[in-house]
C-alpha cells in the first residue's frame, strides 16, 4: 500500500506547530509574493545568508538606547503635536488619526524627512503610504490587483523623487558622527557591504514606512476599541487608562486578539516534519493561522476569544501570542512598537512601554469616548478586519 499523499497546503492551528514551523530554516517567508510590487528584496522576505547580513547590520538601529530616545525624547513632543488640533476640536476619526500619528512616528524611524513640516506635506506622505499598503497587501485586495500594483510602482517613483532621494542627499551630506539613528542611514552605511541597489533601498525604507505606519495604526484603533468596551462593562476600572503597565497590557492583548495579518505564511525549501508529526512536502505552502493560534484554550483559557487584560499565561508564552512571529524572522520592531514584555519586579520609570503604548495612553488622557451618533464601520475595500472610519469625541464631555 503506498504511502498517504502530502498535501500541497497544509494549515496550522496550534501554537506549537505554528513557533515550530517559525523557527523552521526549511520554511521560507510566502505571505507577500503577491505584493512584490514593494515588498520583493525586503528583509522580511529575505531568507538565509542574505536575511541574516541585513538583519543583522539593520539590528544596530533596533537598540535598546535607540528605543529609549525615540520613546522618551522624540515621540512624546510628536505626539502631542499630532493630538493637538484634534483635542482642540473635540473629536477625530481614529483611523485617520492612527495612520497620521504612526506615519510621523514611523517616518522618524525610516529616515523619510519632511524639511516643510507642513500638514499639505504630510498628506501627500500618508497619499504615499496608503499605496504601498496596497502593494504589500495585493494578496487581500477585492479590487483590480493589476491596477493597484501599477499604481503602486508609479507611487514609488513618485515618493522617490519626492521624499526618499532628499532624504538620501541630506544624509550623504552629513558627517558620520551626525548621521540620524534611522533605517535610511543605517542601509546608507552598509549599501556596499550588502550589495544594496537604490531600488532595494527604495523598497526597504518604503516597507519599514508603511510597516511602521500601518502595522501600528490598525492596533492603535483597535486598542482603543477593545480599551473603551472594557471599561464599558467594567467602569470601576477607568482609572487604569493612566497606568502605563496596564494600557500596555492592553496593547499585547489586543495584538494577540489582532494579529497585523490574520495569518503567517511559508513556503517549505526542503521536506519538513514538525516535532507534532504533520509531514511538509517539499514545495508545500503552510498557512500558519494565527487567528486560532493565538486564541488556543490550552494555554490562553477558556475564554481565549475575549479581551481580557489581566489575564494569565503559562511560561514562555508572549502575552501577545505569536503576532510577532518567532524565530528568525521574529518582528524586529517589536519592542519599539509594542514595548518589552513587563515582568512582576519592572521598574516602571526604565521600562520600555513602546510607541503603541504611549499614544493610546495620551488618548485616554484626552478623554477620547466613542461617538454615539457616528458608529464605526469595517473596511470593504479589503478582506482583512480592518476599520474603515472610527469616529471619537476627545475633550471633557458635555
Amino acid at each position: 500500500m503506498s504511502a498517504p499523499a502530502v498535501p500541497d497546503v497544509v494549515t496550522l492551528t496550534s501554537f506549537a506547530d505554528a513557533k515550530d514551523a517559525y523557527r523552521s530554516r526549511d520554511l521560507r517567508q510566502s505571505l507577500y509574493d503577491e505584493g512584490e510590487v514593494v515588498m520583493a528584496d525586503v528583509l522580511v522576505n529575505l531568507h538565509g545568508t542574505a536575511h541574516r547580513d541585513r538583519r543583522r547590520a539593520e539590528n544596530r538601529m533596533f537598540r535598546r538606547e535607540v528605543f529609549e530616545r525615540y520613546e522618551r525624547d522624540l515621540f512624546p513632543e510628536v505626539t502631542r503635536r499630532t493630538l493637538a488640533p484634534y483635542v482642540e476640536a473635540g473629536g477625530v476619526d481614529l483611523v485617520h488619526l492612527g495612520h497620521e500619528l504612526m506615519l510621523n512616528l514611523a517616518a522618524l524611524t525610516a529616515g523619510v524627512d519632511r524639511p516643510l513640516g507642513t500638514a499639505e506635506e504630510t498628506g501627500r506622505l500618508h497619499a504615499y503610504m496608503m499605496r504601498f499598503i496596497e502593494g504589500a497587501t495585493l494578496a487581500h485586495s477585492t479590487g483590480d490587483r493589476a491596477a493597484q500594483a501599477a499604481a503602486v510602482a508609479q507611487a514609488l517613483e513618485d515618493w522617490d523623487a519626492e521624499f526618499l532621494a532628499p532624504s538620501i542627499a541630506r544624509r550623504r551630506a552629513l558627517p558620520p558622527q551626525e548621521q540620524p539613528r534611522d533605517v535610511l542611514s543605517t542601509l546608507l552605511q552598509n549599501q556596499d557591504a550588502l550589495d544594496l541597489p537604490p531600488h532595494v533601498v527604495r523598497r526597504e525604507v518604503a516597507f519599514y514606512l508603511l510597516a511602521g505606519g500601518h502595522t501600528s495604526a490598525t492596533a492603535f484603533v483597535r486598542a482603543i476599541d477593545h480599551m473603551l468596551g472594557w471599561f464599558a462593562a467594567h467602569p470601576e476600572q477607568r482609572d487604569r487608562a493612566a497606568d502605563p503597565l496596564f494600557v500596555q497590557r492592553c496593547i499585547h492583548e489586543t495584538v494577540r486578539l489582532n494579529p497585523s495579518s490574520p495569518t503567517g505564511r511559508r513556503r517549505a525549501l526542503a521536506p519538513v516534519r514538525l516535532r507534532s508529526g504533520v509531514e511538509i512536502a517539499q514545495g508545500a505552502t503552510v498557512v500558519i493561522d494565527l487567528m486560532a493560534v493565538n486564541r488556543d484554550t490550552a494555554l490562553f483559557g477558556p475564554d481565549a476569544a475575549e479581551f481580557d487584560p489581566d489575564r494569565t499565561l503559562p511560561p514562555g508564552v508572549a502575552p501577545f501570542g505569536l503576532s510577532f512571529a518567532a524565530g528568525m524572522h521574529v518582528c524586529i520592531g517589536q519592542d519599539l512598537a509594542a514595548g518589552v514584555v513587563a515582568r512582576p519586579d519592572t521598574d516602571p520609570d526604565t521600562h520600555l512601554y513602546g510607541l503603541v503604548t504611549g499614544a493610546v495612553g495620551r488618548m485616554f488622557a484626552a478623554g477620547v469616548r466613542r461617538d454615539p451618533d457616528r458608529p464605526p464601520q469595517r473596511d470593504a475595500a479589503t478582506a482583512r478586519p480592518y476599520w474603515g472610519s472610527y469616529p471619537v469625541l476627545l475633550g471633557a464631555a458635555r
